[in-house]
């Protein structure tokens, strides 16, 4: 299928009710793996499926190097009443560059990056990138294992990791950091 017939199809949704209604609740314990970029095939087309909690926007669109960062061309549609906006773009794979343009209740346009973003641009680019991992996790028996025993932080050891932005990126004031 050429890229102008699959850019006029209408793809499904690439999350379900479920997901949705856990996301509601509050208990989704995944999100890593339906928000943000994810290349995948879908309804049988190669690309990328892109998701964002922004329940505040009157709208949502996807821009990138792949349609020269213009929102006009692939706006996300808000699923229900979730606050989550979705939108399935065939041909776009791992590497490419892209932002969320949000339209805030003022009616004001604003470009931001992906909080669930697995890669970004090298600073000073502030571009999310599609990145899938190709890590092979080995710890199969440890998780495992995990799930039967007691996890209560009050009762077992646990680990706590803090950022401190000063050695995070050096040399730049928590004003420059923001």
């Amino acid at each position: 299928m050429s890229e102008a017939k699959q850019s006029a199809v209408e793809f499904a949704p690439t999350l379900g009710d479920i997901d949705l209604h856990l996301l509601g609740e509050g208990r989704h314990r995944h999100l890593f793996r339906i928000l943000g970029a994810h290349p995948r095939v879908h309804q049988g087309v190669e690309g990328t499926a892109f998701a964002v909690w922004a329940p505040n926007a009157r709208a949502v669109r996807v821009v990138g190097d792949f349609n020269d960062w213009d929102g006009r061309r692939h706006p996300m549609r808000e699923l229900g009443v979730s606050g989550v906006w979705e939108r399935f773009v065939p041909g776009v794979g791992p590497g490419t560059l892209y932002k969320f343009e949000l339209e805030g209740a003022d009616g004001r346009l604003r470009l931001k990056a992906d909080p669930f973003a697995f890669a970004t641009e090298v600073p000073p680019g502030t571009a999310s990138v599609v990145a899938e991992s190709e890590y092979e996790w080995t710890d199969g028996a440890w998780m495992t294992r995990r799930d039967h025993v007691n996890v209560q932080p009050v009762v077992r050891p646990m680990s706590v990791y803090e950022v401190h932005l000063g050695s995070w990126r050096q040399g730049l004031s928590y004003r420059e950091l923001a």
